[in-house]
């Protein structure tokens, strides 16, 4: 049961504090939507959590039956090979066996990358890359995920690929933490929590789409 604790995070850009005493932490099965507006510190919030920046100060752990584990994280960018296939991108991170075993049944499969599996990155859809950036990124198999909007300006049909694999996960009691703007995931969440002022707090979606618009300005 993969479980995640952070403490007192703190992270400033030049005189801007972004992250300041950020406190919370998330269990097995739960996606936790991570919500605030433009600049907040949400991007740089998971970045912290991947192992990508360095946080000023504080603490947090990822662990499973008491050992440290890896998240799996997929950043709002697309961070593959332009000049190569889905194939030869997924080569780089599966062996010949478990390739062809997720492509035939397991997340790939239901990720539908087999349906572009030759073609080279530069000549995909936005949607395409999204699933093939998201295949990339849990080859390791990690109990935990961090989406950063994972779904935006995709078409219905990808979203529902994301969000099929999503639900998956959490039901073999992964868990996710979700920045999204999105009122269909933000439905979806477990629970959600607000960046702003570089504070982190509970906020309880009600179906009031300018509140929460207000909020996010």
């Amino acid at each position: 049961m993969p479980e995640l604790f952070v403490k007192d995070l703190r992270r400033s850009f030049g005189k801007k504090r972004v992250l300041d005493g950020v406190t919370f932490g998330a269990r097995s099965g739960e996606c936790v939507g991570i919500l605030g507006g433009n600049g907040s510190g949400k991007s740089t919030l998971l970045s912290i959590l991947a192992g990508i920046l360095p946080a000023e100060r504080g603490s947090f752990s990822l662990t499973e039956n008491e050992r440290s584990i890896l998240p799996g994280y997929i950043p709002q960018g697309t961070p593959l090979i332009e000049e190569l296939s889905a194939q030869d991108n997924l080569r780089l991170w599966y062996d010949r066996k478990s390739l062809k075993n997720e492509l035939e049944g397991g997340v790939l499969s239901l990720l539908g990358i087999p349906e572009f599996l030759n073609v080279p990155v530069r000549k995909m859809s936005g949607g395409m890359k999204k699933r093939l950036s998201i295949g990339c990124a849990v080859a390791s198999h990690p109990r935990a995920l961090y989406m950063d909007e994972p779904t935006s300006a995709l078409d219905l049909s990808c979203k529902e690929r994301i969000y099929a694999y999503m639900d998956s996960f959490l039901d073999d009691g992964g868990l996710i933490l979700l920045v999204t703007h999105d009122i269909r995931e933000i439905e979806r969440c477990s629970r959600c929590l607000l960046l702003s002022g570089g504070r982190l707090m509970p906020y309880v979606y009600d179906g009031d789409t300018k509140k929460l618009a207000g909020l996010l300005e």
